[in-house]
């Protein structure tokens, strides 16, 4: 295993290096392709370089724990503001999670349909190309906006394109309170309309999921945090909202519930595969009956626009979906699966010709000896 404890290490390393090379950080989120090749760990590119709470800025290396970086957030009562998950549950897998696996997978959690995506609060970055070569993009504050599309290529680029080894994210501050409204007992169409009409209200809704096997049967939850008072006046107006749709009751432990959407908590600890689904949000409901007629079981974030699903080992969800009368217009991403199962199928929803041809571009651009996790992402 390759080990560099300095990006110039990092960078004679790659440039050294004639076989693929498999990028891990906190070696957490096991996600794509299998990838053959000796392990290059960003792990010892530890540290904070740099926070400054009265600028909303903290600059970080890539191996950094994600949980060093909210701790010292939490201090100055900040935080990151995309909420990104954590996978050991659904992978169960031990270790650390770093913040340039973060951002190399764009990770994102609940709070997404109100603060953006990682990449939405990711301001510059540091990368060693497959030549070896050290890229600076961005900066440290919002309004230096020098290459910031390549700022935003970096999230989600799964180390294809670079090796990243400092990340820099504007921050926001921690709300005074939060609070959850859950709706009970709505079936996937009803609780998609309650959804939609929270989010179309003006009382800005920081999280929107409905578990069709929650605690108490089928749960309808809405999260929306701020000062207390302001808390306190939008959650009596979305009672009244949501109170057209069925009983409303204010969740004792939000921040928990919150916790385990985010982490995929309802569906971890048990066999299966695990598919991520970005769709149009009216088209959750039937594709969720779909998979539960498949074997299968499902909840829904983001408004209904994204579905967690469990499906029985090697079913090949992507397939079934294209199957169906409708056309399927979202993205289906295989988060978890046996090793063979990833072999034997793309990982990721495969892109129209056109956006192929440039992604292998660009790859052939950052890394022309194609040794940074080659395949992953095929």
């Amino acid at each position: 295993m390759l080990a560099p404890t300095s990006e110039t290490e990092l960078a004679g390393m790659i440039a050294a290096a004639e076989a693929p090379l498999r990028v891990r950080g906190g070696g957490t989120r096991p996600i794509g392709k299998p990838v053959a090749g000796e392990v290059l760990s960003t792990a010892a590119l530890s540290g904070i370089g740099l926070y400054e709470p009265g600028a909303l800025t903290v600059v970080a290396q890539a191996g950094t724990p994600v949980a060093e970086i909210e701790a010292a957030l939490a201090a100055e009562r900040q935080r990151l503001p995309f909420e990104p998950m954590d996978h050991r549950g659904l992978f169960g897998q031990e270790g650390a999670p770093t913040i340039g696996g973060v951002v190399a997978g764009n990770i994102s959690g609940p709070r997404r349909i109100q603060a953006g995506a990682c990449r939405d609060s990711l301001i510059g970055v540091r990368f060693v190309s497959g030549e070896g070569e050290v890229i600076k993009n961005g900066g440290r504050v919002m309004k230096n906006v020098t290459g910031y599309d390549l700022v935003k290529l970096m999230a989600g680029s799964y180390g294809t394109l670079g090796v990243l080894t400092e990340v820099s994210f504007k921050v926001l501050p921690q709300p005074e309170t939060e609070a959850t409204l859950v709706v009970h007992g709505l079936s996937d169409a009803a609780a998609v309309a309650a959804l939609s009409a929270a989010l179309g209200a003006p009382y800005e809704v920081t999280g929107a999921a409905h578990l069709p096997a929650g605690a108490s049967g089928p749960e309808t939850c809405v999260r929306i945090e701020g000062f207390e008072a302001s808390v306190r006046y939008r959650s009596d107006k979305l009672r009244a909202l949501l109170g057209s749709h069925g009983e409303v009751t204010l969740s004792g432990d939000g921040p928990a519930l919150w916790q385990g959407v985010r982490d995929v908590a309802p569906l971890s600890g048990s066999e299966g595969d695990i598919w991520r689904i970005s769709v149009k949000p009216s088209d959750g409901p039937a594709l969720g009956t779909l998979i539960s007629g498949l074997g299968g079981s499902v909840y829904y974030d983001w408004g209904g626009g994204l579905i967690w699903a469990r499906v029985p080992d090697g079913l090949d969800l992507r397939a079934k979906l294209a199957a169906r009368a409708e056309p399927f217009h979202g993205h289906a991403t295989l988060i978890r699966a046996r090793e063979e199962t990833r072999a034997a199928r793309p990982v990721f929803q495969p892109e129209p010709a056109p956006l192929a041809a440039i992604q292998t571009r660009l790859r052939a651009q950052f890394d022309p000896k194609g040794i940074l996790n080659p395949g992953l992402m095929a």
